[in-house]
C-alpha cells in the first residue's frame, strides 16, 4: 500500500464525545476517501456500527454514558463485529490506559491530539490487514 493511495474503499468510524476531534478525523480522512461515520457516544456507535460496518473504528476512552472501554468490549463480544479494529483515542498516554485498552481488545492506542499522517498511517495499516483476511 502506497502512502498516496486512495482509501476510498475504507469505511471508518469516530467514536468521540469532542465535535472538534470528530471533525478533526472527518476532514483529514475524507480527503484521503475514506468513507466516515461519526458517533457521538458508545450507545450511538454500538447503534450505527450494524448499519455501517465500518472497516476500522477509532474510539475515544472518556465518553458520558458508555464510556470506550465499555464500548470497545460490547463490540469484541459480538462475533459480527469482534474482527474489526478498534483504535482507542485518549489525551492520556498510561501505561496503565494502554493495557486496559488492550484487555478490551482494542488494536492500538492513539494520543490526542493526532496528525492526519498518524491517523492515516492506522487507517492504512490497519486497512492492509482487514484486505488479506
Amino acid at each position: 500500500m502506497t502512502e498516496n493511495q486512495n482509501l476510498t474503499e475504507v469505511r471508518v468510524m469516530v467514536i468521540d464525545d469532542s465535535n472538534t476531534i470528530r471533525r478533526s478525523a472527518e476532514i483529514f480522512l475524507k480527503q484521503s476517501g475514506c468513507e466516515i461515520i461519526l458517533a457521538e457516544d458508545g450507545f450511538d456507535a454500538l447503534a450505527k456500527i450494524a448499519d455501517s460496518h465500518p472497516n476500522i473504528i477509532f474510539l475515544d476512552i472518556m465518553m458520558p454514558r458508555l464510556d470506550g472501554y465499555q464500548t470497545c468490549a460490547l463490540i469484541k463480544k459480538n462475533p459480527k463485529f469482534s474482527h474489526i479494529p478498534v483504535i482507542m483515542l485518549s489525551s492520556k498516554d498510561g501505561l496503565f490506559d494502554k493495557a486496559r485498552g488492550r484487555m478490551v481488545g482494542s488494536s492500538e492506542y492513539l494520543t490526542k491530539p493526532f496528525t492526519k499522517e498518524t491517523l492515516l498511517t492506522v487507517v492504512r495499516r490497519y486497512a492492509k490487514i482487514s484486505e488479506s483476511v
